[in-house]
């Protein structure tokens, strides 16, 4: 009975076997064996006994069991073994034959792929580079190569455990290869040697892409030093050409301004001795002169203005610009026919209130003065703006109106009252309309300048000077001394020269 039970059982798992051998899943890395089906005798719907009963006790003991449920299949994540007895392989051993094949032969493919690649040296092709660079291209290996250590778990089985990583930066790492094979499905022995020609393939087409429009640069960069050669040569022989031609060329002749003398005639020893005794402390109190035609006197206290780093005051300003006017009375044809306002004409004219012609109406009669200002060359305007001596002029002669500040100031509202002064005076006195708002402003700019904070009036006086003989501005800030002491001479004799 044991026997017949025993034949039963591996003629059972005979077919068993075929059974599941047919199905397609066989081949699968993922599939598992289930284990051996217990079998029973199908029982009666109905009655819950056996369809068919039999006097054999083993049958009847077998029958007992209850069915086997088949287990839920599931997906094994890692190969199994099979265990041998007896010398033959159990089910799981034709599953491991089946399946777990692929898996062996892709870690074996993968392990011999890495350690080809850990060795590998690539020959690389470049272009037109010297030895030294060939030198650098052997030295500077690809440091991006994977180590990968292999771990043995158990006799068949290998699990990658630990990777380290060199890279530098900018260079094409080989782990993304490694990453696209672990990635097939279907990967094959043959394409170790495919990943290891793409892998060197795509940096030579890189540096030789890079090495090509280097050269491209070189070329150009040789092109245009060529060009550069030919205009420095051109610019070099243009400028020895224009050398040549300024030395053929004739020299201009500098036009020497012959300087007046009378102007800078030197003060005798006599004339200087008067002056110093004018400025000593015994004559403060004692008028030194008096001007009648003006009715001012001078003393010697007035005549310290004078003296070095001193200020001009009024009464020294207004007997010198009268002296000036009896100079061109005895020598009219020597000097221009100028009428010289004091120093209180503008204040009157321009007041706090603004434009006042009758405050001047009366300066300027034909009794008083004998000529019509419409009838004069020049005609002299003193401005004293607080601590600064200005100059302003008429110019009839030539339809000017110009002003003259020793430190470069403006200031037209000056110039505009005279231009509206000069149109009341020509229609109050000689019945003419002119149009003088139409004349030329000009702010001199080229004149002799002060140099320090005291001078502006001893400028002032200089200007209207030389204007009156005719004569450029031909002085400086040097003669200044000279000036003072000519002035001062000029003052105690009332006698301009």
């Amino acid at each position: 009975m044991g026997a017949v039970a025993i034949n039963r059982k591996r003629s059972d798992e005979s077919f068993n076997f075929n059974q599941q051998s047919t199905n397609p899943l066989r081949n699968s890395p993922y599939f598992q064996a289930s284990k051996k089906r217990r079998f029973s005798f199908a029982m009666s719907e109905d009655s819950g006994k056996p369809a068919s009963s039999s006097s054999n006790p083993t049958i009847s003991r077998i029958s007992r069991y209850p069915d086997a449920k088949a287990p839920l299949r599931r997906e094994i994540h890692a190969p199994s073994r099979g265990i041998l007895r007896y010398g033959k392989a159990k089910s799981n051993d034709y599953c491991e034959k089946d399946g777990n094949f692929f898996v062996r032969k892709y870690d074996d493919a993968k392990r011999s792929a890495l350690e080809a690649l850990r060795f590998v040296k690539k020959d690389k092709e470049f272009v037109g580079l010297s030895d030294e660079v060939e030198k650098e291209a052997v030295v500077s290996d690809d440091s991006s190569v994977e180590e990968i250590v292999v771990v043995d778990c158990d006799d068949d089985e290998e699990d990658l455990v630990g990777e380290k990583k060199k890279k530098k930066k900018n260079q094409p790492s080989f782990s993304s290869g490694v990453t696209d094979v672990k990635k097939g499905d279907n990967f094959r022995v043959e394409d170790t040697s495919m990943m290891l020609d793409s892998l060197s393939l795509d940096r030579d087409v890189s540096d030789a892409s890079s090495l090509e429009a280097y050269r491209k640069l070189m070329q150009s960069a040789e092109r245009r030093n060529s060009k550069l050669e030919a205009l420095g040569f051109e610019i070099v022989l243009n400028e020895k050409r224009l050398s040549q031609l300024r030395q053929s060329r004739p020299k201009p002749v500098e036009k020497r301004v012959e300087v007046p003398r009378e102007p800078f005639i030197p003060l005798t020893e006599d004339e200087e001795a008067e002056v110093y005794r004018a400025f000593s402390g015994r004559n403060r109190r004692k008028v030194l002169a008096t001007h009648e035609n003006s009715n001012i006197d001078i003393t010697g206290e007035v005549l310290q203005c004078l003296t070095p780093s001193s200020w001009l005051n009024d009464e020294v300003i207004n007997v010198y610009l009268e002296l000036l006017k009896e100079r061109e009375t005895r020598e009219p044809k020597k000097y221009l026919k100028c009428h010289y306002f004091n120093t209180f004409f503008y204040k009157k004219l321009v007041s706090d209130s603004g434009y006042n012609f009758k405050a001047v109406r009366r300066w300027t009669t034909q009794r008083k003065l004998g000529y019509a200002l419409i009838d004069c060359d020049m005609i002299f305007v003193p401005i004293h703006r607080g601590v600064h001596w200005t100059l302003a002029v008429i110019n009839n002669r030539e339809s000017k109106l110009l002003y003259l500040d020793s430190l470069n100031g403006v200031d037209p509202m000056i110039l505009n009252a005279l231009a509206k002064y000069m149109g009341d005076e020509a229609k109050e006195k000689s019945g003419k309309n002119i149009e003088v708002n139409s004349w030329e402003m000009e702010f001199v700019e080229d004149l002799p300048q002060q140099m320090n904070g005291y001078d502006c009036g001893m400028f002032m006086l200089k200007y209207i000077d030389f204007f009156s003989r005719g004569l450029g501005l031909c002085f400086s800030q040097e003669h200044m001394p000279y000036f003072r002491l000519r002035t001062a001479k000029e003052i105690l004799r009332l006698r301009a020269d």
